[in-house]
């Protein structure tokens, strides 16, 4: 019986995909590829549309460190954070990665856990990096070490505060709007005595957050002791160590307002501990809307700052500010805030009957 003959190996050497080799599939140039690939402004449709078939077809993965070195773009943006365990920023971060990977970019994440020394290793990386951009994500300013950013021309967006001096783009965010209506909706439901947590001292959005509730309660004209204010950290255990504070108070407030979700959570955790009803016999309110704060018990009444809006407007303005080539040249732009009611507030205990408290609250209760 003879052996079945094993298949000789083939001497072709297989013919490596490149980028000549997707030109030649789409029928176009070289730098029309090339163009199509960086997303130079002003490329035909049609053209595009042949390139990126051609790649898909083929396989094609660019080699990026070789379009760096051609393009002088890393087609990377950095991003600065404050908190990565705050629920809010990862949900900033998935938005604005979004963004980004739409316009052909990869995004470089830095958290700062509130420390300059972890924000200066930051902007290092961002400096060896050679990202394109940086959007600054911290709601604070640490300007001696962002001026290395600047010195390098790269272009920077701030969220909620620029620096005062040259001009840096910024995304401002509206406080006052969402934090009036969160007050407004608590004095309409009979609440006269109304607390705040506050987020660290130093921080703007902090401050802000607080300027606009101190602004509030003067507005629609009631009274605010100084021991209704308590500073909080912007986390759970913060919120509950001032709700705590807060209700073991000779007369206590009946509502109390959070600078953020994460510290409503943790308030909404000692109120149930100390034995108190929510909303029945203490409402919360929080600020931001991350997710889990519509699956809480109750569901959370809150100011609502869309983390995918501001993300977008960051990615665009660094977008802009690479195609009109001029990182001094700023641009301003606002975020709105807004309430969302949900479960978690109510009319002050005693004040009205049932009857009336369940069409209240059914009446201001959001329909999510």
């Amino acid at each position: 019986m003879k052996k079945a003959s094993a298949k000789q190996p083939r001497n072709r050497v297989e013919r490596r995909i490149d980028i000549r080799t997707v030109a030649e599939a789409a029928k176009v140039s070289v730098a029309t590829v090339s163009r199509v690939m960086n997303n130079v402004p002003n490329v035909d449709s049609a053209l595009s549309k042949r390139v990126w078939e051609a790649i898909s077809k083929l396989g094609y993965i660019p080699n990026n460190q070789a379009r760096a070195l051609v393009s002088g773009r890393s087609r990377l943006f950095g991003v600065i954070i404050s908190d990565i365990t705050n629920p809010f920023f990862p949900e900033l971060i998935q938005g604005f990665e979004e963004e980004a990977v739409a316009a052909g970019y990869e995004t470089l994440i830095g958290s700062t856990n509130y420390d300059l020394r972890r924000m200066e290793v930051c902007v290092q990386r961002m400096l060896e990096r050679k990202v394109d951009g940086v959007a600054v994500m911290t709601f604070g300013i640490e300007e001696p070490l962002l001026e290395r950013l600047a010195s390098q021309k790269i272009p920077m967006v701030f969220i909620d505060i620029a620096p005062a001096k040259k001009g840096f783009s910024a995304i401002h965010i509206d406080y006052d709007n969402g934090i009036y209506e969160a007050v407004q909706h608590l004095a309409v439901l009979g609440h006269r005595r109304i607390g705040f947590i506050s987020g660290p001292k130093g921080l703007h959005s902090a401050l802000a957050r607080e300027k606009a509730f101190r602004s509030a309660i003067g507005s629609i004209g009631l009274a605010l002791p100084d021991e209704y204010i308590h500073v909080g950290n912007y986390t759970t255990e913060g919120g509950s160590e001032g709700a705590e504070r807060l209700l073991l108070l000779r007369k206590p407030p009946t509502a109390i307002v959070c600078s953020n979700d994460m510290t409503a959570i943790g308030a909404m955790h000692t109120a149930s501990r100390l034995g108190l009803k929510i909303p029945e016999e203490i409402s919360l309110i929080g600020f931001d809307d991350i997710g889990i704060a519509r699956f809480m018990l109750p569901p959370l009444t809150t100011v609502r700052m869309s983390g995918r809006e501001i993300a977008i407007s960051a990615v665009r303005t660094l977008m802009a500010s690479l195609k009109n080539d001029d990182v001094e040249k700023a641009t301003y732009e606002v975020v709105k805030t807004r309430l969302v009611v949900r479960q978690s507030t109510s009319i002050p205990k005693g004040s009205l009957t049932g009857l009336s408290r369940r069409k209240t609250q059914n009446k201001n209760t959001e329909d999510e």
